[in-house]
C-alpha cells in the first residue's frame, strides 16, 4: 500500500505553475523530494497537508483522496511554528485538546529525550532545540505519516544526526511513512529509499535512491566526446573554461569512457543546469 500518492497533480500560480506531478511513497519507505529553490517542493506538500487546493490531478494518503486525516501525519516546517511566548506545558495542553491521539507519555518521552525543558518559554531554546520540540510533537500523535520540510536545515552536523536516527527509529514499523523535502542532499543519502528530483514546477527524474545512483556518471570530455553521445542519453551539462562535464545514463554511452561515480546532489546540480 502506498502512503501517498500524487496523480498528474497541478497548480497555478501568476508566475509559476506546479505541472502534473506524479510519485507515490510506499508505506515502509522514506522518499526524498529535491529540488533548487522555487521548484515547488513547498507547493507539493502544501498540497498533500490540504493546505492548498489543486487545480487538477489527485492526492491520495493511505488509500484516502478526501481530506487528510490530521490525526495520523505528522508535520515539520523548517521554522518552528510555535509562539515564542508558549512552553513546551502549554503546547501538551494545547494538542492534547486538538489531536483525539495525542499522547502525553509520549510527548513527554520525547522531551525527555531531547533534553528540552517543560516550562520554559521556546525563547529560550536554540534553533536545534526548536526543531527537536517540533518533531516531538508530530510523533506524539500516532503519526503513521511524517511530511518534513527541511527538518535539519541550519542545524550542526552533531544534531543533524541526532534528528536522523529519530527518523531510523520512527521507520522500524513497516507501515510508516516518510516525506522529507531537503537541500541537504548527505542526509537524504543516508536516510531515503526513493528519491524525486523537481524543477521548475515539473518532476525530472524519481525512482530508488540506490538505482539512481548508479545508473548515471560524470563524464569529464570535450565537444567532440559530447556530441558523438545520443542525446537520451545525456541528462545534463556544466561547461567549464577548459573542460565540459556531463550527466550521462551508463547504459547509453560507450563502455570505453571513463565516468566517476555520482551522489545526489551532482544530479540535483546537473538537473538543475541542464541544456535545452
Amino acid at each position: 500500500m502506498n502512503a501517498v500518492t500524487l496523480q498528474d497533480l497541478t497548480k497555478h500560480f501568476p508566475a509559476f505553475t506546479l505541472d502534473s506531478i506524479s510519485f507515490s511513497v510506499p508505506a515502509g519507505s522514506v522518499m526524498g523530494m529535491i529540488g533548487e529553490n522555487g521548484a515547488g517542493k513547498s507547493t507539493t506538500i502544501k498540497l498533500i497537508l490540504g493546505l492548498l487546493s489543486p487545480d487538477a490531478g489527485t492526492v491520495t494518503i493511505f488509500g484516502s483522496s478526501g481530506a487528510p486525516d490530521r490525526e495520523h501525519i505528522g508535520v515539520v516546517f523548517d521554522e518552528c511554528c510555535f509562539p515564542d511566548t508558549l512552553s513546551a506545558q502549554d503546547i501538551d495542553r494545547i494538542l492534547g485538546m486538538s489531536y483525539r491521539t495525542w499522547s502525553h507519555k509520549a510527548f513527554a518521552d520525547y522531551l525527555a529525550r531531547f533534553s528540552l525543558p517543560y516550562r520554559k518559554a521556546i525563547k529560550s531554546y536554540s534553533r536545534g532545540m526548536k526543531m527537536k520540540l517540533s518533531i516531538a510533537c508530530a510523533l506524539s500523535h500516532d503519526s503513521r505519516l511524517l511530511v518534513l520540510d527541511e527538518p535539519t536545515s541550519g542545524l550542526d552536523p552533531v544534531v543533524r544526526d541526532e534528528i536522523l536516527d529519530i527518523f531510523y527509529d520512527f521507520m522500524q514499523d513497516e507501515n510508516h511513512a516518510i516525506l522529507i523535502s531537503s537541500h541537504i542532499t548527505s542526509d537524504l543519502e543516508k536516510i531515503c529509499d526513493y528519491v524525486c528530483f523537481l524543477h521548475q514546477g515539473s518532476l525530472a527524474l524519481c525512482g530508488e535512491k540506490d538505482d539512481l545512483l548508479t545508473r548515471f556518471g560524470v563524464l569529464h570530455c570535450d565537444e567532440k566526446t559530447l556530441a558523438a553521445l545520443e542525446p537520451a542519453a545525456i541528462y545534463g551539462v556544466r561547461r567549464g573554461q577548459y573542460q565540459i562535464q556531463a550527466l550521462v545514463e551508463l547504459d547509453k554511452v560507450p563502455q570505453d569512457l571513463a565516468l566517476e561515480p555520482v551522489k545526489l546532489e551532482d544530479i540535483l546540480l546537473f538537473l538543475a543546469k541542464k541544456e535545452a
